[in-house]
């Protein structure tokens, strides 16, 4: 089943985390991870969410998405985000 990977990003450091945006696409194509949204602009509709910068990679499967995160590819991106951001990521199950 499809799995979305949905990231909220508050970019703490602009300059490095220009570096990671640089790092993340190479990490998802072994994993088949595709962008849908990468923070393009958007519109609060309702009240109570206070994003920042929205993320969405699609995955083929909630497994294939986890084994990405937590993949040697992706670990020094990773660490780089986390270094340069206030970000928060899940994954849920599409439709």
């Amino acid at each position: 089943m499809t799995a979305y990977v949905i990231v909220d990003v508050k970019v703490n450091d602009p300059e490095r985390y220009e570096d990671y945006k640089s790092m993340v696409p190479p990490t998802l194509e072994a994993y088949g991870g595709k962008f849908v949204v990468r923070g393009g602009a958007f519109e609060h509709l309702e009240e109570g969410f206070d994003f920042n910068r929205v993320v969405i990679i699609e995955f083929d499967s909630v497994e294939r998405a986890k084994a990405w995160h937590q993949s040697d590819e992706y670990k020094d991106a990773l660490a780089l985000r986390r270094a340069t951001t206030d970000s928060r990521m899940i994954v849920v199950e599409g439709a």
